[in-house]
């Protein structure tokens, strides 16, 4: 949840500002509440900060808060398309909707969340949905730079 967990995965820096908050919020976890409390603050204060919507959604996954984790993760998608300057919608997108392959670029993000967002929804009963967004990314990251594959082979063992 904590902010370098969101360097480390995708490549972006979140601002010292919005790092120190959401480091109280790893701090109070157990503190439902207050954890949530701290996590919209941060995500309010720069909604242009990719990291708070990566912190928000896993603070609500791992709180087994799955539609609000999935709620989430649909802005995230929102605010790194506006970022790369390509439609939100992962249905209008192809190959050439944008440089996938960079790793440090809001495109990078939006193929991260697509993966959670398709683990999202296998754990919520919609196979067919997460099958959908994981048949996307196979067509957005042929190489697999965001690790789809291993939400893929959990999927392979529930029918679409």
């Amino acid at each position: 949840m904590a902010a370098d967990a969101f360097s480390l995965a995708t490549g972006f820096a979140t601002p010292p500002i919005i790092e120190e908050t959401l480091r109280r919020a790893a701090a109070c976890y157990a503190d439902t509440e207050s954890a949530e409390f701290l996590i919209w603050t941060a995500l309010k204060a720069d909604p242009e900060c990719l990291g708070s919507y990566f912190s928000l959604y896993k603070f609500y996954f791992y709180k087994r808060m799955l539609n609000e984790a999935e709620e989430v993760a649909l802005l995230a998608l929102d605010a790194a398309a506006k970022q790369g300057g390509f439609s939100p919608d992962w249905t209008r997108l192809d190959s050439n909707s944008a440089d996938w392959r960079r790793v440090d670029a809001p495109q990078h993000f939006y193929l991260f969340t697509l993966k959670a967002l398709a683990f999202m929804r296998l754990r919520l009963g919609r196979p067919a949905e997460s099958h959908a967004l994981l048949a996307k990314l196979q067509e957005l990251d042929p190489l697999d730079t965001v690790g789809a594959s291993v939400i893929r082979d959990l999927a392979a063992h529930q029918p679409a």
